[in-house]
């Protein structure tokens, strides 16, 4: 497989944004549904900053949507490409 340079970089920023536990557990909560950053961060026992903090880094790679409504803001998975993503490396550990 031919990977150019700057597909080899957006891959690495990629995997590189699965790399922090908070992001996967965000990830795994917006696979489930859409919610509001102040319920993930109710359910993830974290700040609404640093949910929030998290949702930007995945909103600018693609990897999450957001949509507002009122004075909140709802966050969704990007598109069927990051839930597939996220089973497989899911089923990778859970294999091994």
């Amino acid at each position: 497989m031919d990977l150019n340079e700057l597909k080899a970089i957006q891959l690495a920023e990629l995997f590189s944004a699965l790399s922090d536990a908070s992001r996967v557990r965000l990830i795994s909560l917006l696979i489930e549904d859409e919610m509001s950053v102040s319920k993930l961060a109710a359910r993830l026992k974290m700040t609404e900053s640093a949910v929030s903090h998290q949702l930007r880094g995945l909103r600018q790679l693609h990897l999450v949507r957001a949509r507002r409504s009122g004075r909140q803001v709802f966050y969704s998975i990007d598109d069927d490409h990051v839930s597939r993503l996220f089973t497989l490396g899911l089923d990778h550990v859970r294999h091994g």
